[in-house]
C-alpha cells in the first residue's frame, strides 16, 4: 500500500486524536481543553522574534492565557483550516466527477504555467 501524503496523513491524524470516528460532523464537534485535556508532547520551534513579542505582549494584557496556550491554538487552527479546506476540495471533486485525471492535471498546469520555466532554452 502506498503511502499518503503528509497533508492526508496529518488530517486523519487530528480526525483521530479529536475523537472524529467518521462523524459527518466533524470537525464541528472537536474535543477541546474544556471538555477533555488532551496529550501533549514538548517540541523546540522557531519563531520571528517579533512573534516572541507580541505573543508575550498578549500574555501580559491577559489576552492569551501563556505562550504555550497561543501556540497550540495556532497550530490547531491551521490544522483545521487545512482540513475544512481538503474536505471542501473532497466535496466538491466528489460533486463534479471525482479526482482530476492526469491529463486534466497536465492541462491545469499548463495553463497556470506550473511544472514548466518560461523562458527557458
Amino acid at each position: 500500500m502506498a503511502a499518503r501524503p503528509p497533508v492526508e496523513a496529518a488530517i486523519e491524524a487530528v480526525k483521530q486524536a479529536d475523537g472524529a470516528g467518521g462523524s459527518p460532523d466533524w470537525p464541528r464537534y472537536r474535543r477541546s481543553m474544556v471538555n477533555g485535556m488532551a496529550k501533549t508532547q514538548k517540541v523546540t520551534i522557531t519563531l520571528p522574534i517579533q512573534s516572541v513579542a507580541a505573543i508575550r505582549e498578549l500574555v501580559t494584557e491577559g489576552k492569551a492565557d501563556t505562550v504555550s496556550g497561543f501556540v497550540q491554538h495556532a497550530v490547531q487552527s491551521a490544522l483545521d483550516d487545512v482540513t475544512d479546506w481538503s474536505v471542501m476540495l473532497d466535496k466538491a471533486l466528489e460533486e463534479t466527477g471525482g479526482p482530476m485525471t492526469t491529463e486534466e492535471r497536465a492541462w491545469a498546469d499548463e495553463v497556470l504555467g506550473r511544472g514548466t520555466r518560461r523562458g527557458a532554452a
